[in-house]
C-alpha cells in the first residue's frame, strides 16, 4: 500500500515511516519543509512539500496514495498559542480528511489521550469513560477540535479511525518531543517529581497500532494505544537509573505546584514567552493519565512492551546522538 504520512519528521511519524517501509509499504511523506528533512534522508520515501492546512495542497500531495495517516500537530502545553494550535491542528485535519475523501481512501488521525476523559485518581479510563477533568489548555482544546473535525468527516462518508497514544518514548526522536523529559533530567538533576502519572508506551508499539488502525480498524472507532501506567515519580526514577543520574527524592504537592505554576505564568507575562513551566502544564502533571488499551488489543491485536524497554531505547538513541550530558 502507498501510505501518506504527515508529521514524518516527528517521533511517532518517523517511526511510522520506518515501520511501514519495513513491512513492505511505500511511504509518501508530506511536510512543510521544501527540502527533504535530515530525519528522512536515510529512508526511501516519496517526499512532498505541502501546506498541511490547505485542502487543495493536500489533495495534490495525496496523488497516488491508498491510505493516509495524519500525525502532524502543534504541541504546546500552556495557555498561550491557542489560536495557532487550533488553526493548525483542526485546519490540517480538515485538509487531510478532504484529501482522503477526494481519493476515496481510509484515514487515521493521530490524536492523544489528552482529548479523552481523565480517570479518577489512580484508576484507569478507556474510550467510554464519561468523566472529563482535562485542563483546557491550547493542546487539549486544539486536539479536541481536530478530533471533532475528523468525526464530522466520518459522518460525511470518510472511512476513518482515531488513535489516542499515551506518553511515547523510544528511538528516532529527532525534534525531540516527549524525549525532552529525558534530556532535562540528564542535564539537570531535579529532586522533586510531578505528583501525577501517565501511561508510558514504546513509540514503536504505537506506530504498529496506528498502522493496524488504518489497515484493519473499524470506521468511526477510537483506539487508545497506551502502555504501562506509572506515576511520574516512578518514571523519573527509571529514567534517572537509565541515564546514571540520582533519582528524585519526593513529589511536588499541590501548594508547591500552584506556586511554581503561577511563577511560570508571571514570567510568561513579563517575557512574552510561555515556557514548559506554566500553570496548565503543572496542573496536567498532577493528574493521573492512566488508560486501558483493551479495545485496541482485542480489535487490532495491539501489544505493548514494558516501559523500561521504551526508556532504555530512548536513552540509548539520545546517547548515540550525543544529546545526553
Amino acid at each position: 500500500m502507498r501510505i501518506l504520512i504527515t508529521g514524518a519528521t516527528g517521533l511517532l511519524g518517523n517511526n511510522l515511516a520506518r515501520l511501514a517501509i519495513a513491512q513492505g509499504h511505500q511511504v509518501i511523506a508530506v511536510g512543510r519543509d521544501r527540502q527533504l528533512p535530515a530525519s528522512l534522508a536515510d529512508l526511501p520515501v516519496d517526499y512532498r512539500h505541502a501546506d498541511l492546512t490547505d485542502a487543495a495542497s493536500m489533495r495534490r500531495a495525496a496523488e497516488g496514495a491508498e491510505g493516509l495517516i495524519h500525525s502532524a500537530a502543534v504541541i504546546h502545553l500552556g495557555w498561550t498559542r491557542m489560536e495557532e494550535s487550533i488553526a493548525f491542528n483542526r485546519g490540517s485535519t480538515i485538509a487531510a480528511a478532504e484529501a482522503a475523501m477526494d481519493r476515496g481512501i481510509p484515514m487515521t488521525l493521530v490524536s492523544t489521550v489528552n482529548t479523552l476523559a481523565i480517570p479518577k485518581p489512580k484508576s484507569v479510563a478507556d474510550e467510554t469513560t464519561p468523566w472529563d477533568g482535562q485542563v483546557p489548555c491550547a493542546y487539549v482544546i486544539s486536539k479536541r477540535a481536530a478530533d471533532q473535525a475528523m468525526i464530522d468527516a466520518i459522518q460525511r462518508g470518510l472511512f476513518g479511525t482515531i488513535v489516542h497514544p499515551g506518553f511515547m518514548l523510544g528511538p528516532w526522536d529527532w525534534k525531540p518531543s516527549s524525549g525532552r523529559m529525558i534530556l532535562e533530567l540528564s542535564h539537570r538533576w531535579t529532586p522533586v517529581a510531578p505528583a501525577g502519572g501517565c501511561s508510558v508506551c514504546d513509540v514503536r508499539d504505537v506506530a504498529d497500532g496506528t498502522l493496524r488502525a488504518l489497515l484493519q480498524g473499524q470506521s468511526g472507532r477510537r483506539y487508545i494505544l497506551c502502555g504501562e501506567n506509572m506515576t511520574y515519580f516512578q518514571l523519573w526514577s527509571a529514567i534517572a537509573k537509565a541515564i546514571g543520574k540520582p533519582a528524585p527524592w519526593t513529589i511536588l504537592r499541590k501548594p508547591g505546584q500552584w506556586v511554581v505554576g503561577k511563577a511560570g505564568d508571571l514570567a510568561a507575562k513579563i517575557t512574552g514567552r510561555e515556557t514548559d513551566i506554566n500553570s496548565a502544564a503543572l496542573q496536567m502533571s498532577g493528574q493521573y493519565h492512566w488508560y486501558s488499551s483493551q479495545r485496541a488489543e482485542e480489535e487490532l491485536g495491539y501489544q505493548h512492551r514494558p516501559a523500561s524497554v521504551a526508556i532504555g531505547e530512548a536513552v540509548e538513541w539520545f546517547r548515540r546522538q550525543g544529546k545526553l550530558s
